[in-house]
């Protein structure tokens, strides 16, 4: 099965290095880094790696669309799978076998790896606030830690995944409209090696990103609700 690593990578030259290695040891995947508008040497650090495929972003469009841009770059070459990978160090190359096992044995569309053990105050109240309105059973649900088949590719890569900003709460969402499956996996991870968590660095930051994807479920919710309504109006007709 053709599979690959995808590393949406901004301003992360003290780490790139490092965690391209680790995943090369594997000699298991495809590793393709989306540079996101770095203004460091992110891009040279990922040069120094002949096998890596490195996509450019001529401007910051944020962790979703750079995920998304090297998602559709392996949805156009036709790979099977794609694990999305953190480029901060967070993330341990030896979990992977471990959520690619867990989806063979569960049969699901997407596993998440989850450690619910880190994080601020302000990401344990968001994780909990949008299970509770999202309906969505995974408990780590900003883990960029992924693990995508065929199908959820697909989805991911369609112009309505487009006007997503965040990777979580609105990606699966999309998955679960679309009728796919997923589950999570308990995972070690070690803390962040450089930089700031682009959602919770901050106060302001955290409330942002709760109003917007509040809007995001409630949106979602309602157009469910719709479709409900309109389906039954067609079978009583």
């Amino acid at each position: 099965m053709r599979q690959a690593v995808v590393i949406p990578a901004f301003n992360e030259e003290k780490t790139i290095s490092k965690v391209i290695s680790s995943l090369q040891r594997l000699n298991a995947f495809d590793i393709i880094v989306v540079d996101d508008g770095s203004t460091d040497k992110t891009r040279e650090e990922v040069k120094k790696f002949p096998k890596v495929t490195l996509l450019s972003l001529t401007v910051n469009l944020g962790a979703w669309k750079a995920m998304q841009t090297g998602i559709r770059y392996c949805h156009s070459l036709g790979y099977k799978r794609v694990i999305t990978f953190d480029a901060d160090g967070q993330h341990l190359p030896a979990t992977l076998t471990m959520l690619i096992e867990h989806q063979t044995k569960t049969n699901c569309d997407v596993v998440v790896g989850s450690c619910t053990q880190r994080g601020s105050l302000a990401r344990h109240i968001a994780w909990r606030f949008f299970r509770l309105l999202s309906g969505i059973k995974i408990f780590d649900i900003t883990s960029g830690l992924r693990v995508y088949n065929a199908e959820a590719i697909d989805v991911l890569s369609g112009k309505e995944a487009t006007l997503l900003e965040y990777q979580d709460v609105g990606v699966l969402l999309m998955l679960k409209n679309h009728g796919l499956t997923f589950t999570e996996l308990k995972v070690p991870m070690k803390p962040r090696e450089d930089g700031i968590s682009r959602i919770f660095h901050s106060w302001w930051a955290v409330a942002y990103y709760m109003a917007h994807t509040s809007l995001l479920c409630i949106s979602k919710i309602k157009k469910q609700h719709n479709l409900i309504l309109m389906n039954k109006q067609k079978y009583n007709a």
